[in-house]
């Protein structure tokens, strides 16, 4: 009894003072005539504005039987709002060939999604001088964590840039900036449109070649991105478009085109997962096998979806009984999901008779889950997989081998950013309309018409699960283009997931596709 009365005293106390101490800080917070003024002052307060820095290294790589000398720069490059006053410190590292006429030699720029993502992935894994080894799909670990020359890297073809997009990685808000600034499909595009012009400027380099080259939501930014960059006046060569989603208005629920766009994707994982008969009259390989898959999809699967409630049964069993050839999923199961089938579903199910679910980011990737019951998977085992040799083998190579130190954290992802996204979005050549959820197609599309010089090239992977390519084909292949330029949009296509670059024999097939693609926009 005497440990509740002293509980009780304890909590009054507590309260009391609460109470006490809110009403001082309201009483802080400004004069009755100007309510609320201190609180608005403190949340005003400038943030630190940092010095433009750089750590400047010197390197070697062999490609290709040709030594290639060049200079690593790791820094951050200041960008300001529309009063000049610096909002953001962006941190990059570039790598540049030396001895090379910087007039002639292309300079690609190349940033992760999420939104609100670092850059670490693509810095670190596909066409850097250096990247990480893993064990993929296995689960890579444990420490130490190693990286290497880099066979595959496109510094044979182009000066490289990382950018990490704002709040970010290393980078910051300075000065007044706020994560509203930054934290939309818009103000992202203007925070790299900045970024792009200042980095040309401070190394001279508007006379080179350009390109963009965006992963996941790296996609739609590039498309709007090059757009406003073009009409700024700075012509842009090419856009690598890695692992795309352009368009995110056609995944509202009722529309049926996520079940419809998914469905070859399934069946080339079905594949991989050895859960589809392989050979027959389906195909005796995946592209083969992949290629009925969508010719059942826009004959057959699509049709289904559109007569709704409508569809009478028999003809949902005999449509379930052939998407069941292509997706390995019983036919019960696919007349339960009213041939609706989730892709965190399909990770769930496919390999449940296993005890196994798969990656969300790659399927080749296979995770253990608390019990076999549940609908969707606990974790993507293509993140977990992968995260820790990444961090570790970023941090100890910019440190080591670029000499780069920062006190501060590094974030995978910017804080409060995804949680903060605006997704409206007003694309180049929309005529003022104001899209609720954007679709870049439309922005790249504009791109395209007004330079008709500007190549694209779509690289995808067959077992990804978080932007399906059948509906990157989708995207572009319904932008209106004429057909004089129907042609500057090029694809590829790899035994991976969205990071292409985890299948090293896939890394060196697109670096090969890649050097074609450069080397025909000479």
């Amino acid at each position: 009894m005497t440990r509740l009365r002293s509980y009780r005293r304890a909590l009054f106390a507590w309260m009391f003072a609460s109470v006490l101490l809110s009403g001082v800080a309201a009483g802080q917070q400004g004069t009755p005539d100007e309510p609320g003024k201190g609180t608005d002052q403190a949340k005003e307060k400038p943030l630190p504005v940092p010095a433009e820095t750089v750590s400047t290294t010197k390197h070697e790589l062999s490609l290709n039987g040709q030594m290639i000398r060049y200079t690593a720069t790791a820094g951050n490059l200041l960008i300001a709002d529309d009063k000049d006053k610096p909002n953001a410190s962006i941190f990059y590292a570039a790598y540049t060939q030396d001895g090379v006429d910087a007039k002639t030699r292309p300079v690609t720029f190349f940033y992760n999604g999420g939104p609100g993502a670092a850059t670490i992935w693509l810095h670190m894994g596909s066409f850097g001088p250096v990247r990480v080894l893993t064990e993929s799909p296995n689960p890579t670990g444990p420490a130490p964590f190693r990286t290497v020359a880099n066979d595959d890297s496109l510094l044979d073809k182009s000066d490289l840039v990382f950018i990490d997009a704002p709040l970010c990685g290393y980078s910051r808000a300075v000065g007044a900036g706020k994560v509203k600034d930054f934290a939309g499909v818009d103000q992202d595009v203007e925070a790299f449109h900045k970024f792009v012009v200042k980095w040309l400027t401070h190394y001279g380099r508007w006379g080179s070649p350009k390109y963009l080259f965006g992963e996941s939501y790296g996609t739609p930014r590039s498309a709007a991105l090059v757009a406003s960059l073009q009409d700024d006046g700075i012509e842009f060569n090419g856009v690598v478009l890695l692992s795309s989603i352009l368009n995110y208005g056609v995944r509202t629920p009722g529309y049926d085109l996520t079940s419809m766009v998914y469905l070859p994707s399934y069946a080339a994982i079905a594949w991989y997962q050895n859960k589809v008969p392989h050979g027959g009259p389906n195909g005796d390989t995946l592209e083969q096998f992949v290629e009925h898959a969508r010719q059942f999809d826009r004959t057959v699967y699509m049709p289904a979806l559109a007569e709704g409630d409508r569809l009478p049964a028999a003809e949902m069993n005999d449509v379930a009984t052939k998407l069941s050839v292509f997706t390995g999923l019983s036919v019960q199961y696919l007349k339960e999901t009213k041939l609706r089938i989730e892709p965190t579903r399909f990770r769930k199910e496919l390999l449940r008779d296993q005890e196994r679910t798969m990656g969300r980011y790659d399927a080749r990737f296979l995770g253990y889950d608390y019990d076999s019951a549940g609908e969707t998977p606990g974790y993507d085992a293509s993140d977990t997989g992968i995260s820790g040799a990444y961090v570790a083998a970023f941090h100890e190579y910019i440190q080591h081998d670029l000499k780069y130190m920062s006190e501060e954290p590094y974030h995978l992802s910017g804080p409060g950013v995804n949680e903060a996204w605006d997704w409206k979005h007003k694309p180049s050549g929309g005529r003022g309309q104001t899209q609720l959820m954007p679709n870049t197609a439309q922005d790249l599309a504009d791109a395209l018409r007004k330079n008709p010089h500007l190549k694209v090239y779509s690289a995808n992977g067959w077992f990804d699960l978080a932007t399906p390519f059948y509906e990157t084909e989708w995207d572009l292949g319904h932008m209106s283009l004429p057909d004089a330029i129907k042609g500057n949009v090029q694809f590829g296509y790899y035994p991976a997931g969205h990071m292409v670059y985890l299948n090293v024999d896939a890394l060196k097939q697109f670096k090969t596709d890649l050097s074609k693609w450069y080397d025909e926009r000479k």
